[in-house]
């Protein structure tokens, strides 16, 4: 069985260490290239974009693909849709991994948007925010000229950044007493970042809640409609597997 695992998530890379010891499994992992210096899978790794629906679709069927999973970001929703398209047109089975979002505890001041455009035109947004989005998101608040931003990504913004703002590239994961020294040390009076779950980034919205910042927290694009979800490599796996067998 040859597989395509939608990566760059630390999922795809679990994924890709599970499969690396079956026998009778063939896994190639695609990453966007959006990071200088990706952390890579273990096999075969693909680096770029398919083109589209179209190039993905005959991508698939010129290597012989027989599953697809999507283990991509959260918030990577039109290649989720891509490969639920191009799936779909060749009949292949396709698993979208998706670990689930955050959840709010008690003393948590989150404000949820649907978008990067409904944050940005929050007229309650802070004086000194804290932007933790990644990078491409950065141009949505470009025109905030009465805000300065701390903006924390892998790689710097291609795009317009906010004209007050001082830019910190840095990996993660982060510790609490990490973050708490960074909201501290920059006077943060907010927090912007997407609901990405898992615990390797969780630390900031700890940070936060302990010193009684607002956060606010945008919702992820919603998963084409009709594949099976998994929240866990794991259970992809197993779902993987069972696959096989059929």
């Amino acid at each position: 069985m040859r597989v395509l695992i939608l990566g760059g998530t630390g999922e795809a890379r679990e994924l890709a260490q599970l499969a690396s010891g079956e026998r009778g499994v063939e896994i190639v992992s695609s990453l966007a290239g959006r990071v200088r210096d990706p952390l890579l899978p273990v096999g075969a790794v693909r680096i770029g974009g398919f083109g589209g629906v179209e190039g993905l679709r005959e991508w698939l069927a010129a290597n012989a693909i027989d599953a697809v999973l999507d283990a991509t970001h959260p918030f990577a929703g039109t290649m989720s849709a891509h490969a639920a398209a191009a799936a779909a047109e060749l009949g292949l089975p396709l698993l979208h991994v998706r670990r689930p979002g955050w959840t709010a505890q008690s003393g948590d001041r989150w404000i949820r948007v649907a978008d990067l455009a409904a944050a940005a035109a929050l007229p309650e947004l802070g004086a000194r925010v804290f932007l933790t989005i990644g990078r491409q998101g950065v141009a949505a608040f470009a025109g905030s000229s009465d805000r300065w931003f701390l903006i924390r990504a892998i790689d710097p913004p291609t795009g317009a950044v906010p004209a007050n703002h001082e830019l910190l590239l840095a990996r993660g994961p982060f510790t609490v007493e990490q973050e708490t020294a960074l909201l501290v040390g920059h006077r943060i009076d907010m927090v912007v970042t997407k609901d990405s779950g898992g615990s390797p980034t969780e630390a900031k919205l700890s940070a936060a809640r302990a010193a009684g910042l607002p956060v606010v927290l945008v919702d992820r694009p919603p998963l084409p409609p009709g594949s099976p979800v998994m929240a866990s490599a794991l259970d992809a796996w197993e779902w993987l597997r069972r696959r096989m067998i059929e």
